[in-house]
């Protein structure tokens, strides 16, 4: 994996948690605040100018809201990393939110430390969300998709313990600790499961693992 710092942007409506949250992250020696704005009105340039990893966004906001935010950004950059900021923990929000695309969350009131952890692991492909949070997404997956009859689509035992560790909302660290593999090879796998599945990223890997029931 590259060594460069994690390049993130962040879109909040508080001008106060915009500079606090800038300096927060320029202060990490692997990470860098590249930009801050108030609103989306000029997302997609912003985001052009910033080619940022990650992407902090708050759901409530003036004019377009983070949910939408995040269906814009998914639909030209799929493979985003998006990770919700929201003030309460309203789980019909953060839901609608994951469900457009955002890869977590993480309240307002968390931890300098908490916020920093949720950025590295949205960065390498984690989750960040609560069992309640998961578990709606999960079900959504599960009512909205028809079962398929059950294919693993030629993924090796592997790269299907990978894959049932990313439908469990784990990061990239995670899997390999719990694998006793290094990050670098659970990146390879996970790319190799893209590519079987014919996916651009973790969400839409999700869905098919659970409508083709892989695992």
């Amino acid at each position: 994996m590259s060594g460069s710092p994690i390049r993130v942007i962040a879109f909040d409506d508080n001008k106060d948690l915009r500079d606090m949250f800038r300096l927060l992250v320029d202060a990490q020696p692997d990470m860098i605040c590249v930009a801050v704005h108030p609103d989306l009105s000029q997302l997609m340039r912003d985001l052009d100018a910033a080619q940022p990893d990650v992407i902090v966004m708050d759901i409530q906001m003036p004019g377009t809201n983070g949910i939408d935010g995040v269906c814009m950004i998914k639909a030209r950059f799929p493979q985003a990393r998006i990770l919700m900021q929201t003030v309460f923990d309203d789980e019909d929000k953060i839901f609608d939110a994951i469900r457009a695309g955002a890869s977590g969350y993480i309240l307002k009131s968390a931890s300098t430390e908490e916020m920093l952890k949720a950025i590295r692991d949205t960065h390498a492909g984690g989750s960040a969300m609560t069992p309640a949070v998961a578990s709606k997404v999960l079900e959504h997956f599960r009512a909205d998709m028809p079962a398929q009859a059950h294919t693993t689509h030629n993924l090796s035992d592997r790269e299907k313990q990978v894959l049932a560790l990313l439908v469990k909302g784990r990061s990239y660290k995670m899997i390999a600790d719990e694998l006793g593999i290094s990050f670098h090879t659970v990146d390879s796998h996970i790319r190799k499961i893209y590519e079987k599945l014919h996916v651009s990223g973790m969400t839409e890997a999700v869905s098919k693992a659970m409508r083709d029931r892989i695992v």
